[in-house]
């Protein structure tokens, strides 16, 4: 049996996405020797993906209600130790200078891979030994060190720090790995469920909507209960309905559907109108343009394949004349502009969610220190906790931040283990 190679050090960081290098970095500059193993062939590959590729990766605007996890507090006293203008500065002095849209902070360049590239080199620079390519097969505690077993080499530290990320977009190296080394340590993981995530739907009139892209009002139901509400610009598709405001409220849905419980998603397809208002200069208009068909009629309001698909929902035929309409089926069609219904089967899968909802149980972990309350020495940072933040750059924060408070208190645990010996079998 071929023997793998020993590597020692004062901190081992498991994954190398963005809470990982920056809990590296922090460990580093803190004082540790460290390690940083990645499964995959680079690091940060997950954050060229942000922002469509621009890197959304703060915001301006902080506030606990942007965490929509079960709780927000925990989220807001780890952000409060590294918040959003250190963050700022932290990324300046690695060259990565910022322009912000209403709060949303972008890297000037743009591009994401111009933060990736910056972070990269922070790892290089802060003396972290990093190790790609290297799956884990094990991670057990023993005499007060942490063993780490990958496919090719073994690791031996004082402490080690989680930061392997969830099941989102699983081809970037977030396949979920995390949460079985988290039970290892008798850590309970609250159940992964895509979040930022297209809706699908059994509308039978999704197809006809398919390709639209329109400003409204989506509102989420769970058996008749609204549960959450969003407005921006909704992108209707063959399978559902996706767009921001579906991602910021797609975790309330998705928990719901799993529950076994009833969801609509309602959305109003004219936020900026009140519907009696439009039904009285509709009809006004109607007696001018009596002979109109009603997808010509309506087309001034909204795309004509939502008028369609409505008047289609209403009982119409697309060619119905605005006379044969008439002043009940001017205000039926409104009506059905303003609230019209989805019925939601649940959602597209891992591979299209940004983020999760669930993890680690954020009740068994320190928020002062980021450190397990079941293991000394053992540290969070990441997705891998049961966070999840709207979209806007608030889950880069809880990375940026959560990484910070790991790899910082994760230095200071190893200085404090000094003069512990390694076991070198």
């Amino acid at each position: 049996m071929t023997k793998l190679n020993r590597h020692t050090c004062d901190c081992i960081v498991i994954g190398g996405g963005a809470a990982g290098m920056m809990s590296a970095v922090c460990a580093s500059q803190g004082g540790a020797s460290v390690i940083l193993i990645e499964h995959t062939a680079r690091l940060g590959s997950k954050i060229l993906q942000t922002g469509n590729g621009k890197c959304n990766f703060t915001n301006l605007h902080m506030q606990a209600d942007c965490y929509q996890n079960g709780n927000p507090d925990f989220v807001m006293q780890v952000l409060n130790t590294f918040p959003v203008q250190d963050t700022l500065e932290f990324f300046e002095n690695a060259g990565i200078y910022h322009k912000d849209r209403n709060g949303y902070v972008y890297p000037h360049s743009e591009t994401a891979a111009s933060l990736q590239s910056a972070l990269r080199y922070e790892v290089e620079q802060s003396g972290v030994t990093v190790f790609t390519e290297q799956s884990v097969v094990s991670v057990e505690k023993k005499d007060g060190s942490f063993y780490v077993t990958t496919n090719t080499d073994s690791f031996c530290g004082h402490a080690c720090i989680l930061a392997t990320g969830s099941k989102a977009a699983p081809k970037t190296g977030s396949d979920g790995s995390g949460y079985t080394l988290a039970r290892k340590f008798g850590h309970h993981i609250i159940k992964p469920l895509p979040a930022l995530v297209q809706l699908t739907s059994d509308n039978p009139l999704c197809k006809a909507m398919s390709g639209v892209r329109s400003t409204g009002t989506v509102t989420v139901f769970a058996d008749g209960h609204p549960v959450a509400s969003d407005t921006g610009e909704i992108q209707y598709t063959d399978y559902g309905i996706s767009g921001i405001p579906v991602f910021q409220v797609s975790r309330y849905a998705v928990k719901a559907a799993d529950s076994k419980r009833i969801v609509t998603a309602v959305v109003d397809m004219l936020p900026d109108f009140e519907a009696e208002t439009l039904i009285t200069q509709s009809i006004k208009r109607m007696y001018q343009h009596n002979t109109q068909d009603i997808v010509t009629f309506f087309s001034g309001l909204l795309n004509k394949k939502l008028v369609q698909a409505v008047a289609k929902s209403c009982g119409y035929p697309a060619g119905t004349t605005m006379d044969a309409l008439g002043k009940k089926g001017i205000a039926k069609m409104i009506t059905a502009f303003k609230d019209f219904s989805f019925g939601i089967t649940g959602s597209r899968s891992f591979d299209a969610a940004q983020i999760c909802q669930g993890g680690v149980s954020l009740e068994e972990v320190d928020s002062q220190f980021m450190q397990s309350l079941l293991c000394p020495g053992l540290f969070f940072a990441g997705e891998l906790l049961d966070v999840d933040g709207k979209c806007g750059g608030y889950n880069l924060q809880w990375a940026w931040s959560s990484g910070h408070l790991a790899g910082t208190s994760a230095a200071q645990y190893c200085i404090s283990q000094k003069g512990t010996h390694y076991d070198s079998n």
